[in-house]
């Protein structure tokens, strides 16, 4: 969907079908069909903005292969879909039985980490809209924190530079920019945007900014006005925002919370935890109020050494937005409206919103989709409900 800011500039909203497990053009195509245009065709709108997600292999296929490219595209048109943003941090394999920690790999300290990411500027560049001012390709920040060794980061800052030298090539190939956002996550090398700060220094900030994950800043307790400004500072952009919520237990110490966390205690992905033990979230010094961090939820609840629960958890759990989890748990949707305050309230800081929920499929039994329809339901909401805080923030959704 597309909608304007106070200046009348185009600001694109779109989910992100890394929801679904289909791994080459085929399945993609396939996806159109299945669940994109009956997710369009519920929220009654003639054009709707997906961020597409493209496995490695198809990526490579797709980028030798204009023919193709433009076979993706002719069938986006037909579906009165677009794409003006991918997400490149997985690189295959997200709808295994078990990703855990194989989503950070390969890192950008390896080869095949820059070939994806420029594999998957060169699609964007031919794919997008003709009037799309830009692109956009998340990534993962660096990699996972360990291991994690200076000779690996020099190979990552290298790669990052030859990254900034084929996107400039890219676009003055095809005459159109594609920027590559950064996400900083909750136990890799880069987790928040200050340290995103310090460690993009130095980096072609024409081609190369953050994207800002609302549930990792929710774990990490970062105030979003703080963390935006803290980017403009180091004179970086915000290419995209993935709007996200996370989970917070505010008394994980009680048997009846425990049991609620437990139910989300899945066996895919990683669910990294934080607890914070002033029970203020977000109103520290530093990392004063945080005490204690675990890598999973499972383990944090019944792991060696168990968070204790002196004080709330945030964690890295993408709940479905227009929902909430049944109490005692709660989610961070208040941070996510005060994430879309800094970023469209006096002015515009990015053009380029994604609604990120990848988790319907390992949600507990109760809250999970039942078929292909209640999964397009589900997101056509989740859209709904971040477009209409959009508009409450002085966006408006042209006639059309």
């Amino acid at each position: 969907m597309r909608l304007l800011d106070r200046q009348g500039r185009t600001v694109h909203l779109a989910y992100c079908t890394n929801v679904h497990p289909a791994e080459d053009l085929d399945g993609v195509l396939g996806q159109l069909r299945r669940f994109a245009v009956p997710v369009r065709q519920r929220l009654g709108v003639s054009r709707l903005g997906l961020g597409l997600w493209l496995a490695h292999r198809a990526a490579a296929k797709l980028a030798a292969d204009p023919r193709a490219v433009d076979r993706l595209r002719t069938a986006l048109d037909r579906h009165g879909l677009e794409v003006v943003t991918l997400n490149g941090f997985p690189y295959g394999g997200f709808h295994a039985a078990r990703v855990k920690h194989a989503v950070y790999r390969p890192d950008w300290s390896r080869p095949e980490r820059l070939g994806y990411t420029l594999d998957l500027a060169a699609v964007l560049a031919r794919l997008m809209p003709d009037d799309a001012a830009r692109g956009s390709v998340s990534t993962l920040p660096f990699a996972w924190r360990t291991p994690w060794s200076r000779r690996q980061h020099s190979a990552a800052l290298a790669n990052l530079n030859r990254l900034t030298e084929g996107l400039s090539q890219i676009a003055a190939l095809s005459g159109r920019p594609v920027r590559v956002g950064m996400e900083p996550e909750p136990g890799c090398v880069v987790e928040t945007t200050e340290q995103a700060a310090v460690l993009l220094s130095g980096v072609d900030t024409r081609w190369l900014g953050v994207c800002l994950d609302a549930c990792h800043l929710a774990v990490a307790a970062e105030d979003p006005a703080a963390a935006s400004d803290r980017i403009a500072a180091a004179g970086l952009s915000i290419v995209k925002l993935q709007a996200s919520a996370a989970l917070h237990a505010e008394r994980p110490g009680d048997p009846d919370t425990r049991a609620a966390l437990a139910a989300f205690a899945e066996d895919r992905f990683l669910h990294q935890t934080r607890e914070w033990t002033d029970g203020r979230i977000g109103d520290r010094d530093g990392d004063g109020c945080r005490g204690g961090d675990w890598d999973d939820l499972a383990d944090a609840l019944d792991g060696p050494r168990p968070l204790d629960g002196r004080g709330p958890w945030r964690v890295h759990f993408h709940l479905p937005l227009h929902a909430r989890p049944r109490p005692p748990l709660s989610a961070t949707s208040t941070e996510l409206l005060t994430c879309l305050d800094a970023l469209f309230g006096d002015r515009t800081l990015t053009d380029h919103v994604e609604v990120e929920t990848y988790t319907w499929g390992v949600l507990p039994a109760e809250a999970r989709p039942g078929d292909d329809a209640d999964l397009a339901a589900g997101i056509a909401r989740e859209l709904a409900w971040v477009r209409d805080a959009l508009v409450e923030r002085g966006l408006t959704v042209p006639a059309g």
